[in-house]
């Protein structure tokens, strides 16, 4: 695990495609009609598909993994809000700020964020890594 510095970040952007939502359907289960079915979806309160929240907040476990603090990190404690969905199609940028970092060990904790393509923020909250 890489030591990080309060204020470093990272981001990571992805389009987000419906077979996005089916290969999580097929990991997690979630077979939830609002992810796949148009017609309910349609007449919920978001009109229309929504991709499942593991999808978005993927984008934070890749990020976290691969860039901050980077290999060998996991999440200890999460505090997510999804304030918006996110559909297919959108393209999502997931970003995360070092807030503060332990130094008897390798524990950092992660303001975190997730955006859609218009700037609207669709994920927040922090992390503990």
């Amino acid at each position: 695990m890489t030591r990080t510095e309060i204020g470093a970040s990272a981001r990571r952007t992805r389009a987000i495609t419906r077979r996005d939502i089916e290969l999580f359907t097929e990991i997690s289960g979630d077979r939830n009609p609002i992810h796949y079915d148009e017609n309910v979806a349609k007449s919920s309160r978001f009109g229309g598909i929504v991709v499942q929240g593991g999808v978005t907040s993927g984008l934070l476990n890749a990020l976290v993994a691969e860039q901050l603090p980077g290999p060998g990190s996991v999440f200890l404690e999460v505090s997510w809000r999804f304030r918006a969905p996110v559909r297919p199609g959108d393209v999502i940028t997931a970003e995360a700020t070092v807030t503060s970092a332990r130094r008897d060990k390798p524990v950092t904790t992660l303001a975190t964020r997730v955006t859609n393509q218009d700037g609207v923020i669709v994920l927040d909250g922090s992390a503990v890594v």
